[in-house]
């Protein structure tokens, strides 16, 4: 009897001893030591005991904690690895041939891809959150962060990487994680504490990232070593040295390792198309070369962008296009120009075909320059047609028209002119004369003012007489003068009882035709007592009408009169303008006598002899009345 209680003693004792709880993630066998232990406890030779001793009580059980102080705080200075891409604080002077492409194009012109060398660029480095691909190999000086439950318990327990590649768990020993792949990290932890516990999870992670320390050589701004950011790439490198020097190049930056060629990246590839599938993760100890710079050619004009591209061996003018977006919008397509720098052929500059373009090796040196149809004026028999008509025609509209088009044309398109038409008012205005007019316009105030404001410098009677009320009014007639816009209308001297426009006439792009219905008054302003517009009479004359507003008041001026015409023209003949005819439409203007002083007669010469006599007069009698 007792013998069996012992047996069952052992029995729970043994089963309490190896009893593990289940693993979640990660659970490893017991290790052979502890199997052969269990083995003999249960082959012990009970028969020939002759006395048993008492059974040792049981204990529950307690697994080993192995958390210990933390290998320094990520925020001890002591401890932290502060990696910072530093950048140059100054832009790269540019090369011998940028500064002699911008001269030849008159604005700045740099390297393609030089924007992301200066000091505010962007240098495409990885973000502190970003997540760690699983091919990530560990450095020296990254953290990791361990969690442990079951047989063996931690939590948060973190150790950093020492120069050797190894951590140190507490109970467990060194294990040598340098170099490992981040997918690998948890399997090669859980086997070296296996080898001490039996039932256990395992969570790994990393902590933060320290950095890796890389040689960039060669062509580059500034060569040396640098520690980036453990997920830097070679981009990220070249970067932090200031990108490839004037004459380093942007197609080809090389990642040595172990002596060995990793990656011969483009740089155009990432710029130009988005691919980064040479633009390998850095590991330490790395060497990037920037290679000298191949051969290089500007590219100017309509093209969508301006820059100095490095182009491989073989490569075509359509290339160094394809290189800078491709032509604009504007552009001529069907040339460009060829500038040879280096004076190989001696002929400067050469046009080329879009064809040869296709064919033709690009030569060091050469600028590209593409032409632009913006800005350059057709001629007739090229221009698309929008006319717009209006006023007394069947259908008034804008129309679409042929190059050449006649303004007989138009009307029988508007279905021809209706019985209330009155083509002697008829207004035409057109772009191109607005703009010709407007020009010359703008001389004659220039020339207005600068002969008005001279005049107190030629006669020192004259300047006594120059009040500064009178310059006020000086600079209000130049004033108002340029708020004048020009109408741009077209003025022909068709017979009142005209039937029918000029049909001859070839439109041009965006002329307007007004037709007006035939006038029934007669307007009278100016010098007397009763301004008005008068019922038009068939057969009454100019003075009958100013008679019908009172007649010339005292102060009126009756030399210079003068009636604007329905069709734009302008009759001013002195006392004779009083007997002419008058017309349906009629303006009759009586000036204010401006001869009352010799200043007043000098401004009055002056503004009439570059607007125009009676026009001129006008303005200046007007802003004195």
């Amino acid at each position: 009897m007792r013998l069996r209680v012992l047996t069952a003693s052992l029995a729970v004792g043994c089963g309490l001893m190896f009893a593990a709880p289940g693993s979640a993630q990660l659970s490893f066998p017991v290790s052979s030591a502890q199997q052969q232990a269990g083995e003999a406890g249960r082959n012990m030779d009970t028969a020939t005991t002759a006395q048993v001793p008492a059974p040792a009580p049981v204990t529950s059980f307690e697994p080993v904690s192995i958390d210990g102080p933390t290998q320094g705080s990520p925020d001890d200075p002591a401890n932290r690895m502060a990696v910072r891409e530093t950048r140059l604080t100054q832009a790269a002077s540019p090369g011998e041939f940028e500064s002699f492409v911008s001269a030849v194009a008159g604005k700045p012109l740099r390297r393609f891809g030089s924007e992301l060398l200066v000091p505010d660029g962007r240098d495409f480095s990885a973000p502190p959150t970003a997540a760690i691909p699983p091919d990530y190999r560990l450095n020296p000086g990254d953290r990791i962060r361990l969690a442990l439950t079951g047989a063996v318990q931690a939590t948060d327990l973190e150790r950093t990487i020492d120069a050797e590649g190894r951590i140190f768990i507490p109970r467990i020993g060194p294990v040598m994680v340098g170099g490992v792949r981040y997918a690998d990290l948890r399997e090669v932890i859980g086997r070296e504490v296996s080898r001490q516990y039996s039932s256990f999870e395992l969570q790994v992670t990393v902590a933060r990232l320290g950095g890796v320390t890389v040689y960039v050589t060669g062509f580059v701004a500034s060569p040396g070593s640098f520690t980036v950011g453990s997920l830097s790439t070679l981009v990220n490198a070249v970067l932090a040295a200031g990108g490839p020097a004037p004459g380093g190049s942007f197609r080809s930056i090389q990642l040595r390792r172990g002596g060995e060629l990793v990656s011969d990246f483009d740089l155009y590839d990432l710029l130009l198309r988005g691919d980064r599938s040479g633009d390998a993760v850095l590991q330490n100890g790395d060497v990037i070369f920037v290679a000298p710079a191949g051969e290089q050619v500007a590219v100017t004009g309509s093209v969508n962008r301006e820059a100095i591209y490095e182009l491989a061996p073989g490569e075509t003018l359509a290339d160094a296009l394809l290189y800078a977006g491709g032509v604009s919008t504007l552009a001529d397509r069907g040339r460009l120009m060829v500038l040879d720098s280096l004076g190989e052929n001696g002929a400067g500059w050469e046009e080329i075909s879009a064809a040869d373009a296709r064919t033709r090796p690009v030569r060091r040196g050469d600028v590209i320059r593409v032409l632009s149809n913006a800005g350059i004026a057709r001629p007739l028999q090229q221009q698309s047609l929008l006319v717009t008509i209006s006023g007394e025609v069947a259908r008034p509209g804008r129309y679409f028209f042929e190059p050449g088009t006649r303004l007989s044309d138009v009307l029988a398109r508007a279905g021809g002119l209706t019985d209330q038409a009155f083509p002697y008012a008829s207004v035409i205005t057109r772009e191109s004369v607005r703009e010709q007019q407007r020009a010359s316009f703008e001389r004659a105030i220039e020339d207005a003012e600068l002969l008005l404001t001279a005049q107190p410098l030629i006669s020192a009677e004259r300047s006594q007489m120059i009040q500064p009320a009178n310059i006020e009014l000086i600079r209000s007639v130049v004033e108002q003068m340029g708020q004048r816009e020009p109408t741009g209308r077209l003025v022909f001297d068709l017979p009142v009882d005209a039937a029918d426009l000029p049909g001859e006439l070839v439109l041009e792009n965006n002329d307007t035709i007004h037709v007006p219905p035939r006038p029934v008054t007669v307007g009278v302003f100016g010098a007397v007592p009763t301004p008005a517009s008068f019922a038009y009479q068939e057969g009454r004359r100019i003075r009958d009408f100013v008679e019908l507003a009172g007649g010339i008041q005292n102060m009126g001026d009756d030399d210079e009169i003068f009636v604007v015409r329905a069709n734009g023209t302008v009759l001013a003949d002195g006392e004779r303008t009083l007997r002419a005819s008058a017309l349906p439409g009629d303006l009759v203007f009586i000036p204010i006598d401006a001869n009352r002083g010799e200043f007043w007669a000098r401004l009055r010469d002056i503004v009439g002899t570059l607007f125009g006599g009676v026009v001129g007069a006008a303005s200046i009698k007007s802003l004195a009345e």
